[in-house]
């Protein structure tokens, strides 16, 4: 009797292991079926992620409020060839050999500054339907505007050195006083947000440029 116990207590013990080791493997089985399946949450809110367009892939033409008027139109278009001179100054500039640091610094700081504002203002003319301006050359507002004449842009061609380097400043000095005549007219009799912000960003930027290039000039 005593060994029939014994024998059904045995029984029931490799039971009970038997039972705890099924109950083990369902668990590590429910644990792999959950990766999938975070995973593919994962992959699923990346791909939401990747559907919603940033601000940065957002076309600057649909930003740009249709609302404008004659003044919107010409404060772009003239200021796009000042924009594109004023790069072609400073692209000159970086070409020639023995410029001062400080003075290349700033002809790169033109680059940067003004390519974006470019492709903004063609961005503002796409939206208004509006084509840019032809060549200005001869226009009696290029060179109120303070744009360099073929002569101006020759002599920087020519200059070298730490010469180059005044003439550019310079040159650049009354280059960007027109930028800011233009501008505040714009900021005057604009209609546009985008223009007119655009125009009071011109007027900050280049004020304070025009201040940065008189202290290097002193320093030249």
């Amino acid at each position: 009797m005593k060994r029939n116990t014994t024998l059904a207590a045995l029984t029931l013990a490799f039971a009970l292991a038997l039972t705890a080791c099924g109950t083990g493997a369902e668990d590590n089985g429910a644990g792999s079926e959950s990766a999938p399946a975070t995973s593919s949450a994962a992959t699923t809110s990346a791909a939401s992620d990747a559907a919603t367009p940033s601000a940065t892939a957002t076309g600057s033409a649909e930003e740009i409020s249709a609302e404008h008027n004659d003044a919107d139109v010409i404060f772009a278009q003239m200021m796009l060839p000042h924009h594109d001179q004023a790069v072609q100054m400073s692209e000159m500039l970086l070409a020639k050999d023995d410029i001062p640091a400080d003075v290349a610094d700033f002809a790169q700081q033109v680059i940067d500054a003004q390519g974006p504002e470019i492709e903004h203002m063609n961005s503002m003319l796409t939206a208004w339907d509006a084509e840019p301006m032809g060549d200005m050359e001869g226009m009696d507002h290029g060179r109120m505007s303070g744009m360099m004449s073929e002569e101006d842009m020759a002599a920087l061609e020519e200059a070298q050195g730490t010469e180059a380097a005044r003439l550019y400043l310079e040159q650049m000095t009354a280059h960007h006083e027109g930028a800011v005549d233009m501008a505040r007219d714009e900021v005057e009799n604009g209609q546009n947000p985008q223009a007119v912000a655009l125009a009071e960003q011109v007027i900050d930027a280049q004020e304070a440029e025009i201040t940065e290039m008189q202290q290097i000039l002193q320093g030249l």
